[in-house]
């Protein structure tokens, strides 16, 4: 299984290398989905292959019934996501189209290397040994006589996530959600420094610095980019405001916060330029409000349309509505139990609960997660 993953990682890095296309944040959390449904493959395969030894097969009819009644449910699950991987391409923007790019590529390559490489590692094996073991002795009945009545509890369940679900609905009424530069609008800098600094100081000197009409507009997001020396600062300060005038008030704000971190006397000329000074601002990336909420409306769309494609394949491949029924309404409550716990919680965390691209690309690989097991089920 490792070296089908490994492989599977080499195979999906030469086809984006040969399309040329970005790894972005969420694109990398597509690798990570297919990692994980390629592990997901293996895992199902084993299972079945154990149950036909159980039954008393031989090793090698074992392997072969094994893998044939795997791959129904191996290739259901991974077609529902491959929809919604195409739907995401189609209907999604920026950041959606990174995610759906790496997963539909990577859930082909994962395909063949679940079903195929380990097929070929586990048939050379039996053939130079003669035998091969699925389990130790004391897993080999592990689960299968485990028992747990989930719907006799389903009245706890119904109020744990009633409870969540009108908590989460009154606090996106009332309180919102921490929206990130890329669905508001604002201005990303690279600032680099003279000397190695932590994003924590950087931080705390811009503290305070930038106050806005709210706390959401004043805050500022601070990461490590690339070189120890080098910080990404993303504000909201001003978000709506265009303008070169705004833009230079911003950089002016940086300067006087993150002056005291260099170790010489820069000056505002340049710190703003690179030109005169290697230190300072490196880059800079306005997003307007217009290409901002294109933004939103694109990943809205693009999930409706995704959860619609799949219930329509689910009603197609089971032929009942009420299937497609179930794990539509299974889906939308995962994730919207995810953006309630955002919305209830972002002011009182210590840590960041921003809805940028890192969010969008995890709540799509819930969604991935989600329709994959109970597709499986089905």
């Amino acid at each position: 299984a490792d070296l089908a993953l490994i492989l599977n990682i080499f195979l999906l890095m030469g086809v984006l290398v040969s399309f040329g296309a970005v790894l972005t944040l969420p694109g990398i959390a597509g690798i990570v989905l297919t990692m994980g449904m390629a592990v997901d493959a293996n895992v199902i395969i084993y299972e079945r292959i154990k149950e036909e030894l159980r039954a008393g097969k031989g090793i090698h009819a074992a392997i072969k019934d094994g893998y044939s009644n795997a791959y129904s449910a191996i290739i259901d699950g991974n077609l529902t996501t491959i929809i919604t991987g195409i739907v995401l391409f189609i209907f999604g923007n920026g950041p959606v189209q990174g995610f759906a790019t790496t997963l539909v590529i990577g859930i082909l390559t994962s395909m063949f290397s679940a079903i195929f490489i380990t097929r070929l590692l586990i048939e050379r094996i039996v053939e130079k040994r003669g035998k091969m073991a699925f389990s130790f002795k004391w897993s080999e009945n592990l689960l299968t006589g485990f028992h747990f009545d989930f719907i006799g509890k389903r009245k706890f369940a119904y109020i744990t996530s009633g409870i969540i679900i009108l908590a989460g609905v009154l606090s996106l009424a009332f309180h919102g959600l921490n929206y990130g530069v890329e669905f508001t609008g604002g201005r990303t800098f690279v600032v680099r420094f003279d000397k190695n600094v932590s994003a924590e100081q950087v931080r705390e000197a811009l503290d305070g610095a930038f106050v806005g009409a709210d706390a959401a507009t004043s805050s500022v997001e601070v990461k490590q980019y690339g070189k120890e020396n080098q910080m990404r600062i993303v504000t909201q300060y001003k978000y709506d405001d265009t303008s070169e005038a705004t833009t230079e008030e911003v950089e002016t704000i940086l300067y006087n916060a993150l002056k005291p971190l260099y170790g010489y006397d820069i000056t505002l000329d340049g710190f703003r330029s690179t030109q005169s000074d290697n230190n300072g601002i490196v880059s800079a990336d306005k997003i307007g409000p217009a290409i901002a909420k294109d933004m939103t409306t694109g990943a809205i769309f693009s999930l409706l349309f995704a959860l619609v494609a799949i219930g329509l394949y689910i009603v197609f491949r089971f032929r009942k509505w009420q299937w497609a029924a179930g794990a539509t309404i299974a889906l939308v409550h995962d994730a919207f139990m995810i953006i309630a716990m955002f919305s209830l919680f972002y002011a009182i965390m210590p840590f960041n609960l921003e809805i940028d691209q890192a969010f969008i690309a995890a709540i799509l690989t819930i969604i991935g997660y989600s329709i994959n097991d109970t597709v499986v089920i089905f």
